[in-house]
């Protein structure tokens, strides 16, 4: 048995990079050897998307996965499988964005949609601390290799063209997201964070612009009254078997260099329902996402999943399979930077009508494709086969 403990070596080295969810026993000076990360079990681990990303967004086209993040001029990836490998296929923009303001090279949090053979892909510019903000769109007719055309501005706060119209003179024109009312066929942006938290207004029929510009038929989503601090964003709102869900990110995203927030008090990932796009939003404990409200649906976790958020939810095929709740999430084993945030996602069963997560690469049904692609050697059967070495 004297090769026992390099096998033991072997297994950790081998399981660690496949499963992303090992916690490093290792802790660096950068931070504290106290674990200020929340430990709990409620939450199943994240599958891992194999890929490093902040403000995710992934839409189904042509029985592939497109991944759009936040980065220079923002990238494009292509895989077959939700958990990769992804190839990338380049960026929206082809330069700095024509919106004269905050990260003109690096836009945040993109959103695309499909409609009527073109995709729109909403981003967002900004700079830490500042609502001097804008939500911008660019198009395209193909995701393989067609040029995009920026449009610019959809919506300004702080300066420029339309910053003074209401809601835009209290609201962060930031983490834009789509979703189409399936009565009317109107198309609603949600945005916001911070100051006074999410809205929604409609867009034009032709996407690139907020319907009656000067007078838009906003509704706000979440607020938290009497509160100093009122941090929610990301919003992103889904449709399933007769709900709308607001989903948001509440807590600190980010920035951890600077000192970990009291525990419980980092990103989590959020939720109300209506029956109406519009809302009113309650939670399940029927508290309204106006007044402070938001169930719970996915947190820091087994002391290796840390302030996921940032989040999308790509519909299943129909209402018998099984929607995908992804997200970005800081794995404890990797490092709390900016920069090391990865891809984790989630298939969500219904509860009583209330999204839960599922732990492992489970679904209540499979959806047209499946999000795996071929088989693949688990670590768990790596795993076995070194446990049979090692008693061999």
């Amino acid at each position: 048995m004297h090769h026992l403990p390099l096998l033991l070596s072997i297994l950790i080295a081998i399981a660690a990079p496949l499963t992303g969810a090992v916690p490093s026993q290792i802790q660096t000076r950068e931070y504290s050897p106290k674990q200020v990360y929340k430990t709990t079990n409620k939450f199943p681990l994240a599958n891992p998307g194999n890929i490093p990303a902040h403000d995710p967004n992934i839409i189904f086209h042509d029985e592939h996965y497109y991944l759009f993040k936040g980065g220079i001029h923002i990238p494009i990836f292509k895989s077959d499988n939700i958990s990769g490998p992804w190839e990338k296929l380049g960026t929206v923009l082809s330069g700095d964005s024509i919106i004269p303001k905050g990260n003109q090279s690096r836009p945040w949090a993109p959103t695309t949609i499909e409609k009527n053979g073109t995709f729109y892909c909403y981003y967002t510019l900004s700079a830490r601390g500042s609502r001097n903000s804008a939500v911008g769109v660019a198009t395209t007719t193909s995701l393989d290799g067609s040029p995009w055309t920026d449009h610019g501005v959809v919506i300004n706060t702080g300066k420029g063209v339309g910053a003074g119209v209401w809601p835009y003179t209290i609201t962060n024109a930031i983490d834009a997201s789509v979703i189409v009312d399936g009565d009317s066929g109107q198309t609603y942006l949600n945005y916001g964070s911070f100051w006074h938290d999410i809205w929604q207004v409609p867009l034009a029929d032709d996407l690139l612009s907020v319907k009656d510009a000067r007078k838009p038929d906003a509704v706000q989503l979440t607020y938290i009254p009497r509160a100093k601090s009122k941090p929610e964003e990301g919003s992103w709102v889904s449709f399933r078997q007769g709900f709308y869900y607001a989903w948001f990110s509440h807590g600190k995203c980010c920035n951890f260099k600077a000192g970990f927030p009291a525990r419980g008090r980092e990103y989590s990932i959020r939720v109300g329902r209506s029956r109406s796009v519009r809302g009113p939003f309650v939670d399940k404990k029927g508290r309204l996402l106006l007044q402070g409200g938001g169930t719970v649906v996915y947190g820091s976790n087994h002391g290796v999943v840390y302030a996921p958020g940032g989040l999308g939810v790509l519909a299943g095929n129909n209402d018998s399979a099984s929607d995908i709740l992804y997200y970005h999430y800081l794995n404890t084993s990797i490092g709390f930077g900016h920069g090391q945030a990865q891809l984790g996602w989630n298939y969500l069963d219904y509860e009583d009508g209330w999204p839960v997560p599922v732990g492992g690469q489970n679904a209540t049904a499979n959806n047209k494709a499946s999000p795996f692609g071929p088989p693949h050697w688990s670590y768990l059967s790596i795993i076995s086969g070194l446990w049979l070495c090692i008693w061999s």
